[in-house]
Formats: structure tokens, sequence, C-alpha cells
């Protein structure tokens, strides 16, 4: 390897964004009323699109990715101490989330994870029973410009 590509890897190391990410799960309970009286969701019980079922309390197991910029390779914020304090932020044995969806949720843990690690992007996976969810990209930087 010549000199030139060699600094070229040194600065891209230096630059790269870095993140850590944990996961954990708990079981939860919720709902989506709207789809008890909505005509797009509630087509008609045995019709393949008919979801109305989701209006009345059903649970999941719900499913969490969290990462989060760190700034350098030596536990900037340590993984086990970051999963245990994301888990506290759900105290109940088992969730009681009303009407939240994926999405919702997501923005809730968002607002924790950005008042105690501010000015870090953070990324956020939620799902029910590991099948379906949302990812969420809150990029702090993108309001700093």
């Amino acid at each position: 390897m010549i000199q030139e590509e060699r600094t070229i890897i040194n600065e891209t190391m230096k630059n790269a964004q870095r993140q850590i990410w944990v996961t954990f799960q708990k079981e939860g309970i919720h709902k989506y009323p709207a789809a008890l009286t909505d005509p797009k969701l509630a087509t008609g019980i045995g019709k393949w699109d008919d979801v109305s079922f989701l209006g009345h309390p059903h649970r999941h197991m719900f499913h969490f990715k969290v990462g989060i910029d760190v700034f350098h390779n030596d536990r900037d914020i340590e993984f086990i101490q970051f999963s245990r304090w994301l888990q506290k932020l759900f105290s109940d044995d088992i969730l009681s989330l009303d009407y939240k969806s994926c999405e919702m949720i997501a923005d809730d843990i968002y607002l924790n994870v950005a008042s105690k690690y501010p000015g870090r992007a953070v990324d956020i996976e939620v799902s029910e029973d590991g099948e379906n969810g949302c990812t969420i990209h809150y990029n702090w930087a993108d309001y700093l410009r």
C-alpha cells in the first residue's frame, strides 16, 4: 500500500460516523381504534384486507433496536448501561401502550434519548413480534445547518 492510500484510509477511519446499538424486547398491549370503523381497514370479516381486529386490545412482543452516535472507540456510551437505562424507561412488566403505533413509541424513546444524550444522531427500530415495524433516523445535525 502506498503512503497516499494509507493517508486516505486513516482519514476515513478518523472521520467515520460511529454508532453503537442495543436490542431488547418487552411484552405490550395496544390497539388501533380506527381499524374498527375506517372502511379502508374494516373491510369485512373474512376479506383478505380486513384488519378490524386491530381495533381491540391485542398483545405483541415489541422488539427494540436503538443506535446512537458515539464520538470515539473506547466506550463513549457503554452498551450494557445504555440498554439497562432504555429498559428502565418501560417500568411495567407488560407495557400498556393504548393506541400507540411503533412510530409513536419510537418518538417517545427518542425524546428520552435526546434529553440524556443531546447532539447525537439516533436510529430507532420498533417492531411487533419481530415481523412488522418501523425504523426512524433522528439526525440532530439536520437542524443545526
